[in-house]
């Protein structure tokens, strides 16, 4: 079957597995995969999926509490959610990629609990090109900002994609040196894609909303496992780090403290076994902050710049080919 074929298959289906309440990824991507027909799935009850689920999980129950959300539910009511959500997605230029499609991230869709359905406004990293992310505190010193932006500036003309948060400090410095580097002119360029810990039409920070329309019009992408509407939560933004360095065939943590967010990437990007570095300072080589130093010491590789990590990315790559 052709994709267009397929996608008429599917067509409301991963907004509708998007929609149903309470489930964990792991049991949204189960949904994704048993299923590849709207009709197939809106047949049933919602006990059926419930016992679908429940069967899935070794007979516990399928249901994870976010939001202590006890009320059922209806398969109806969720149908008419995912229509609202295609009516919403259209006016607002968002849209959508199962990890069913060819088009999904490749490096995401091996990580432990990739998203089932990842909801986007701008382009989808282009297939081949290398994703890094960058990462780190929101309330860095002048030297982690300046670093961050002038790596990000340097990944980008030299066409490597970076990933971040969208957060304030080093992450917007991030973003904001990728968008600038890719504006450059250099023939090679990338853009810069945000995962968000909110739905993409409900940007946070506020103060980013400006910057996020420059991601998407300087080519990159907003990016969000959470369906339209969706405000950020305290559980949203350590879910979202999973995805950032599942994206990515490595992480620099430019800056962090001991409870740093940003240390919560490093850990996934370990359980994930991609690559993890620290940013190191261009005059003494001194790493930002007790966490990165913790890092360091736990056997995180230093770079001091974009040099350093286009080179650890073309070592990294020739050993996963030989391998």
């Amino acid at each position: 079957m052709s994709e267009r074929g397929a996608a008429i298959e599917r067509g409301l289906l991963d907004l509708i597995i998007a929609r149903i309440p309470g489930l964990n990824p792991g049991i949204r991507m189960y949904l994704c995969e048993k299923f590849d027909r709207e009709s197939d799935l809106t047949a049933l009850k919602a006990r059926d999926i419930e016992r679908i689920c429940s069967a899935r999980r070794g007979g516990r129950s399928a249901v994870r509490l976010f939001d202590n959300e006890t009320e059922s539910w209806s398969m109806d009511r969720v149908v008419s959610r995912a229509e609202q959500d295609a009516a919403l997605m259209e006016r607002r230029g968002i849209r959508w990629v199962s990890a069913a499609e060819n088009a999904y991230p490749p490096l995401l869709r091996e990580i432990y609990d990739p998203p089932a359905v990842l909801f986007y406004r701008g382009a989808l990293p282009p297939p081949g090109m290398p994703l890094f992310a960058v990462v780190g505190t929101r309330k860095p010193g002048p030297a982690a900002l300046r670093w961050a932006y002038e790596t990000a500036r340097d990944l980008s003309r030299a066409g490597v994609l970076v990933v971040s948060g969208l957060a304030v400090g080093i992450d917007a410095m991030a973003h904001r040196g990728s968008v600038d580097g890719a504006a450059a002119g250099y023939p090679a360029a990338a853009p810069t894609a945000a995962v968000l810990g909110s739905s993409v039409d409900e940007v946070y920070p506020a103060s980013n909303r400006a910057l996020a329309r420059r991601i998407v019009a300087s080519g990159g992408a907003l990016l969000s496992e959470y369906p339209p509407g969706t405000r950020p939560a305290k559980w949203t933004f350590p879910a979202r780090n999973r995805i950032i360095s599942g994206l990515c065939r490595g992480t620099v943590v430019v800056e962090a403290g001991e409870k740093s967010g940003a240390l919560i990437t490093a850990d996934f990007t370990l359980e994930q076994n991609r690559d993890l570095f620290v940013a190191g300072g261009p005059a003494d080589g001194q790493v930002f902050g007790s966490g990165c130093r913790r890092l360091a010491e736990d056997g995180a590789k230093v770079v001091h710049n974009s040099v350093d990590i286009l080179a650890e990315l073309a070592v990294c790559c020739a050993l996963r080919v030989q391998s």
